[in-house]
């Protein structure tokens, strides 16, 4: 008899039990990652749209300023109010020195009424004023004016004597703590500070600049890290950021949340919102918080923030900085720069006059106290010179020469007023006493100085190799790999950190981690957007990181409802961006329609989107967000414009050519206006709007008499204070437009 074996049908059926469930699970994770890789795709979408609106917008900074720049160049005064309006405008504003900054900024005569509540300071600050202040600031307690006043008068006596790079060593404590951009966000610090705890003789801290500007608490945090600053002078180290910069502060300090201006004009038109991205601005809040010292609050920020240190060093073995480097980054070079010099890296630039091969150098705004013995000394001011004899009319060519020289003339007394020290005697600084311990160092021109500051506090890493100009930000540039490794190398150092770009986790390593970003502002976008962190160094300088979500709502959500909530932010700020575009992208759709359809494919809808706004976004993977879907793949471009118009429009009696041409202007003309507007005040004066005008119009190619001028002035003017608001000079602007 022949033996056979049989399978146990309980088996068999366990077997195949099994083979389906690992099936299952293979759809499972098959179906989980197609689910997490479109989540992933989702989120860099939204970051890539986010990143590039903000950079679009820093690189407007810029050309805001080559615009004054070429204002300037091509703008003839016809009287000396007209060349002093210029002067004031472009070379130096308000210029103090020393004395004359004390003068201007006394705190001793400001009395603290017996109702006020706050905290209270005397000089010199212990710990327990720290405390009192961490604790009237979760209180929204203010501090009174002249206890500001007072904080930044010594933190800026402390800052003369501190080297271009401060020097830190893990000798002195367990460890050192690295803090990235806070951008005005107060939870963000205090939760550091309750997670790392407070400054002391055995915690050190790094903050690495960017402290003011689109948060709504910048004067806060700016309060706290001075104070600790004049405690632990030892251990708490603050390098400059790109934001500790006059100029933008100026441009991110008009802006506050949801705007809402009064477009009152001639047809009555209703009021008009919008969302602006800027959300808050250093300067407008100094102002709103301190209505009657704030300017004097914020022409000692601006000089206190020019003192603050270039960068940092660990052990000599790490550098910190607040933006990157260059292949011309000289670090023998950045400790002897007079850094008080540049009160606005934004205004360093030369540039050189078109007809007369003659260069002009551009002095920063309030060159307030430049040392004796770190420029030339002069030993009484410059007499203003006395303009030539005027030719005859007749000659109209040699009139013009005439005008242009004596401008000239008046432009070098300017300059030179600038730049001069002042003459008695002061305490020297550090950058003084590093000239004359120096005389044999080289002599650096102005340009080659500006330069170096301008590539670490705006330069950003790239994984290609070389460097070359960064075009995205406008300003500073891209290093490559071989770039970082050339510095390390030349300086013998292991490593960098860095800050200026939010990174979703909080940090990031590149450049085979040899450069690592930090970057301590949470939920930075939208909530929900990123995590802050702060990175900590011991002895072996191996770093340990620590992330944290400030905001207790982004706790809360789940990964898809926090990627839904900053797409839906992303896309609405973007959806912004191509309404305020209208016209162009018009035109732009116009050049792939030749037969005037009213139609074009959905590639050519991309290729035009990305031809105007020039943001480098992925349009064809963003398009199914932003265009309906049609089944013949072609899309009724001026009915989608509509939709936009619609979206943004918060009337229908509103025109959305007024629209668009305020939604695309706005920052600018917010700064213009703030620039004009020198105290701050939110109002302009009819004669210094009388000369704006002359000057845009000049470079407009509009003729405006000045009885036309003093017509628009009358007529803008509607609620008749013998003032312009931002209102009123907004539909000045419209008005202009219009006679274009």
């Amino acid at each position: 008899m022949g033996s056979g074996s049989s399978v146990n049908p309980n088996y068999k059926y366990s077997l195949q039990k099994s083979e389906n469930a690992f099936k299952a699970a293979v759809l499972i994770q098959r179906w989980y990652r197609r689910y997490v890789a479109r989540l992933e795709m989702r989120r860099r979408c939204t970051w890539r749209i986010f990143q590039s609106i903000e950079y679009a917008c820093e690189q407007d900074q810029i050309k805001l300023h080559n615009f004054f720049s070429y204002l300037m160049d091509h703008f003839t005064p016809s009287s000396s109010k007209e060349r002093d309006f210029i002067s004031r405008m472009f070379i130096s504003g308000e210029s103090f020195k020393e004395a004359e900054l004390e003068r201007y900024c006394d705190y001793e005569s400001m009395e603290v009424p017996d109702s006020y509540t706050g905290p209270h300071l005397s000089f010199p600050l212990l710990p327990d004023h720290a405390t009192a202040l961490l604790e009237a600031f979760k209180q929204k307690q203010q501090l009174h004016a002249r206890y500001v006043l007072n904080l930044l008068h010594e933190t800026r006596k402390h800052l003369k004597q501190l080297p271009n790079i401060s020097h830190v060593s893990t000798c002195y404590s367990e460890e050192v703590t690295v803090c990235g951009d806070l951008h005005g966000q107060l939870d963000d610090l205090f939760l550091i500070f309750y997670k790392n705890g407070l400054p002391s003789p055995s915690k050190s801290y790094v903050f690495n600049g960017d402290f003011v500007d689109r948060g709504k608490q910048s004067l806060e945090i700016l309060i706290i890290l001075f104070t600790f600053l004049l405690i632990y002078p030892k251990e708490v180290h603050l390098n400059r950021g790109n934001h500790e910069d006059h100029m933008v502060n100026l441009r991110y300090g008009f802006c506050v949340g949801l705007i809402t201006m009064s477009v009152a004009s001639l047809q009555n038109l209703t009021e008009l919102p919008f969302f602006c991205s800027y959300r808050y601005g250093f300067a407008k809040e100094v102002m709103q918080k301190y209505k009657v010292h704030g300017k004097k609050i914020l022409k000692m920020i601006q000089n206190v923030f020019c003192w603050l240190p270039l960068a940092t060093l660990i052990d000599q073995k790490v550098l910190i900085i607040h933006g990157g480097v260059s292949d011309t980054t000289d670090l023998d070079m950045l400790e002897k720069i007079q850094r008080n010099k540049f009160i606005s890296v934004l205004r360093g630039k030369k540039r050189k006059e078109s007809n007369r091969n003659v260069e002009i150098q551009e002095v920063n705004g309030e060159n307030a106290e430049a040392d004796p013995a770190g420029n030339e000394a002069l030993p009484s001011l410059p007499l203003q010179p006395r303009p030539a004899q005027a030719p005859s009319m007749a000659n109209r060519l040699e009139f013009s020469r005439w005008v242009r020289q004596t401008v000239q003339e008046q432009i070098e007394w300017c300059r030179r007023l600038v730049d001069i020290s002042e003459s008695e005697d002061e305490e020297p600084t550090y950058s003084s006493m590093v000239s004359l311990t120096d005389l044999d160092a080289p002599c650096w021109t102005r340009q080659e100085e500006w330069k170096q500051i301008l590539d670490i506090l705006w330069s950003d890493p790239m994984p290609q190799e070389g460097c070359r100009e960064n075009k995205v930000r406008g300003g500073g540039c891209y290093f490559g790999p071989d770039v970082t490794a050339k510095i390390l190398e030349k300086y013998n150092l292991q490593f960098l950190i860095r800050s200026h770009e939010c990174k979703q986790e909080g940090y990031e390593f590149c450049h085979n981690r040899k450069v690592l970003t930090i970057f301590s502002a949470s939920n930075y976008y939208e909530i929900g957007s990123n995590r802050g962190a702060y990175v900590k160094l011991g002895p072996d300088l191996v770093p340990h990181f620590v992330q944290y979500q400030a905001n207790k709502t982004a706790h809360t959500l789940t990964m898809t409802q926090r990627i839904s909530r900053v797409e839906e932010s992303a896309f609405r700020a973007l959806r912004e961006k191509l309404f305020a575009h209208t016209s162009a992208l018009i035109s732009a759709f116009k050049a792939y329609d030749k037969d005037n359809t009213g139609r074009i494919t959905l590639s050519n809808w991309a290729t035009a989107v990305e031809s105007v706004l020039h943001l480098g976004l992925p349009w064809r993977m963003l398009r199914p967000q932003l265009v309906r879907t049609t089944e013949d793949g072609m899309l009724e471009y001026k009915s989608w414009l509509d939709d936009l118009a619609m979206e943004q429009r918060s009337q229908e009696r509103i025109q959305s050519s007024l629209l668009e041409v305020i939604y695309r202007n706005r920052s600018n003309l917010e700064t213009i206006f703030r620039i004009i507007d020198r105290d701050h005040s939110g109002l302009i004066s009819f004669e210094e709007f009388h000369q704006t005008w002359k000057l845009f119009s000049s470079h407009m190619n509009i003729e405006l008499t000045d009885d036309g001028i003093n017509d628009l002035v009358r007529s803008i003017d509607f609620n008749k204070d013998g003032n312009i608001d931002f209102n009123e000079f907004l539909e000045a602007f419209r008005l202009v437009k219009q006679t274009q």
